[in-house]
């Protein structure tokens, strides 16, 4: 795994098995963004076994199955979708057509895991809904800068335990590298991609929602543009907004694509949590000129605190979501706050202030 290369970011943690070999049989569907190994690396290592592979390009396929040697290649979709051993279908198609994907998977009674942002529209949000409820079939999806960064899930932990009293704001910063030569041509295409508050700022509504609790929000304000790339006039490289949630937390983030070359990663994500009694800062993949990543910052009535997290804290969504297809249950993340992340991303990204001055 490259670290400066944010499209294929795919953690490996330590085998945490949660199920027996073969209990929980799985399939990759759609390869066009490289989490999905990140996705099917956190649930093998977790218990699940990768039985089936299908996307159209023979190479995405072919590296899959060196990846996964239990894995084998499906001559359609529907080779996968009607063998009944598959218990969940994992996919990281073209943004826009995941929606479409997660229908079929859960109408043929199988659980479905895609990547973010896992959908573009208001439309394709109803459709899934209804499925769902028709199906009762899980449409998770794998929000990975909070359920595959191990400072990310410390965080949780540390409120929960009420290390910061009562969480009233969080600000996230999702800077990534462009390194525009390795992307594909979809990832240029607004009505493919969905936009950077859709794409890249879902992360980060669903990481506000989370830490502070709130069930809804609305999008006070939201802003997109494009400064630096004229060559690619449907990309958007910058984009913000703040969100004030239904129980008075409030939000800021920003997103963007400028991560200059020096840094040597993808990405400097940070996130800063207040509390009424305390605060907590994530440097989630580097600490810039001193150390690596998954370093936790923490402020509170007893003192100053820099945890070192790496290697410590694990990633157990996986597990948890296994254990929820198994068991019928909801303690890896609500059906709830899965959509309800993916709508506010779709509203401020239709919301959103275009900006001008810049080449857009």
């Amino acid at each position: 795994m490259s670290l400066t290369d944010g499209m294929n970011y795919a953690p490996k943690g330590k085998p945490n098995p949660v199920c027996e070999p073969g209990e929980f049989v799985i399939a990759a569907v759609g390869l066009d963004h490289g989490h999905i190994n990140g996705m099917c690396n956190g649930l093998t290592e977790a218990g699940a076994t990768v039985k089936w592979v299908f996307d159209p390009d023979p190479a995405k396929v072919d590296g899959f199955l060196k990846a996964y040697p239990t894995a084998r290649a499906a001559r359609s979709e529907q080779e996968v979708l009607q063998d009944p051993e598959v218990r969940l279908v994992a996919g990281a198609k073209i943004t826009s057509e995941r929606a479409a994907l997660g229908v079929r998977v859960m109408e043929h009674g199988k659980d479905y895991f895609t990547d973010k942002a896992p959908l573009t529209t208001l439309e394709q949000l109803a459709q899934a809904k209804q499925t769902v409820e028709k199906t009762g079939k899980k449409y998770a999806v794998y929000y990975s800068e909070r359920l595959h960064v191990e400072s990310a899930v410390f965080a949780g932990q540390l409120i929960d335990d009420g290390a910061i009293g009562r969480v009233i704001q969080v600000i996230g910063t999702g800077p990534h590298q462009l390194r525009a030569e390795n992307r594909p041509d979809w990832f240029f295409k607004k009505e493919q991609y969905g936009g950077i508050l859709c794409d890249i700022g879902s992360h980060q509504i669903e990481q506000f929602l989370y830490y502070t609790g709130a069930k809804d929000a609305t999008i006070a304000h939201s802003k997109v543009g494009n400064y630096a790339h004229p060559q690619y006039p449907e990309l958007e490289d910058f984009g913000d907004a703040t969100l004030i949630g239904d129980n008075g937390a409030t939000g800021y983030f920003r997103v963007d694509w400028f991560t200059p070359d020096g840094l040597g990663m993808w990405g400097d994500g940070r996130t800063f949590i207040l509390g009424t009694k305390g605060y907590i800062e994530l440097r989630k993949y580097i600490d810039i000129a001193r150390d690596e990543g998954n370093q936790v910052y923490l402020v509170n009535q007893e003192g100053t605190y820099r945890i070192p997290v790496k290697g410590k804290v694990g990633y157990p969504y996986f597990g948890q979501l296994i254990l929820d297809c198994l068991n019928g249950t909801e303690n890896a993340m609500t059906q709830e706050h899965a959509f309800k992340a993916a709508e506010l991303c779709v509203i401020a990204e239709r919301e959103a202030i275009r900006i001008q001055g810049g080449t857009s």
